[in-house]
């Protein structure tokens, strides 16, 4: 199923569906509070990054910021994801034993691989089920605080802390349930969240735009954690070496991405002053083939490109396909939080809240 892309308005002709989806989901959260379904507990802390809607909130670089907390504090990390779209079959597969990557992008999942790859001693593995995956790993590595990647929805999985992704750039992907929009519980289920993390909150609009969705479910919002994403550096995605921003500034660029929100990828390549000529977009988690490649190749020195721009995480399954005559480079960015540091820290690291 197609899922509707941020901003698109609600398609009321499936609020049918929806409503079914809206009563399977709250029946299951329901079972899990009255003990019916248990939940496993790992002998080490969980902290848990997701989203109550489909598509990209900005997760993979909230991950990454965490684990790189984590690590500079000495604590023995480790990144749980489920791998979503990766070829493997296998119940569980370690990316990364924080020495050395184990698998590709296609074996270990888009984002499990960039988050390898940033967080070199971070242990990194992929799994459907997150708490037997928990327990492989803590059979094999002494980790004593593990992360989980898109978890909100894993309720099989006890957690110490729950933060939740609200896009502030996608407040009507708040309004209805899947398929009709593009919510994947109540907004209700955000009780459950021990902070609630807005991402994208460059446009203070837009930020209050959120807020205003979450108040009408008297949701509180007055504590909520700020967060934007700023473009950091450029990598090329052949040889890995890195350049400074200006690089690109009056470059001829065409973007090529497989992501869920290519929008804010077009807007962050924008500000840095490139000469956007076109774009090649895919679908979020598009598997590249030589034929993609040869495309946007033709496309772009056809149209007088100087450079190829795609992002991070596109850019690991791109590589393969690069000769070394490619000018193609990706865009690193960084999350960084204009709101609620001191919290988040505080949650993240386990260490007790002011009281004020």
């Amino acid at each position: 199923m197609a899922w509707l892309e941020p901003g698109q308005p609600v398609r009321t002709w499936l609020s049918g569906p929806a409503f079914l989806y809206g009563i399977i989901i709250r029946v299951r959260q329901w079972c899990y509070r009255r003990g019916w379904c248990v939940s496993s507990r790992l002998p080490c802390r969980v902290v848990s990054v997701g989203n109550v809607t489909v598509g990209g909130t900005g997760k993979t670089p909230v991950v990454i910021l965490l684990a790189e907390w984590l690590l500079a504090e000495g604590r023995r990390v480790a990144v749980l994801s489920r791998g979503y779209k990766r070829a493997s079959g296998a119940s569980y597969r370690l990316v990364s034993d924080g020495v050395r990557l184990l698998a590709d992008p296609s074996e270990a999942g888009d984002e499990p691989f960039l988050i390898a790859r940033r967080c070199p001693t971070a242990i990194v593995a992929v799994g459907a089920d997150r708490a037997a995956l928990g327990r492989w790993v803590l059979a094999h590595y002494p980790v004593d605080c593990m992360i989980l990647d898109d978890g909100f929805q894993h309720l099989a999985l006890s957690r110490d802390v729950d933060l939740v992704l609200l896009d502030a750039t996608d407040g009507p992907g708040l309004d209805a349930m899947v398929p009709a929009g593009r919510l994947r519980e109540p907004l209700t289920g955000l009780a459950r969240a021990a902070a609630l993390v807005v991402t994208r909150a460059d446009s203070k609009e837009d930020v209050e735009d959120v807020c205003r969705r979450l108040k009408a479910t008297h949701l509180s919002v007055a504590d909520a954690i700020e967060i934007r994403f700023t473009p950091e550096s450029l990598v090329a995605v052949s040889a890995g070496t890195m350049q400074p921003l200006e690089r690109c500034r009056g470059m001829k660029t065409w973007l090529v991405s497989g992501i869920g929100n290519s929008e804010s990828f077009r807007r962050s390549v924008a500000s840095l002053g490139a000469d956007i000529i076109g774009e090649t977009a895919f679908s979020d988690h598009h598997r590249y083939h030589d034929d993609d490649v040869r495309r946007v190749r033709a496309d772009a020195q056809t149209a007088g490109a100087e450079m190829v721009l795609t992002t991070e995480k596109d850019a690991g399954k791109l590589e393969p396909f690069l000769t070394p005559d490619d000018s193609w480079w990706a865009l690193r960015i960084r999350a960084e939080i204009m709101r609620g540091e001191e919290r988040l820290r505080n949650l993240v690291l386990g260490c007790p809240e002011k009281v004020v």
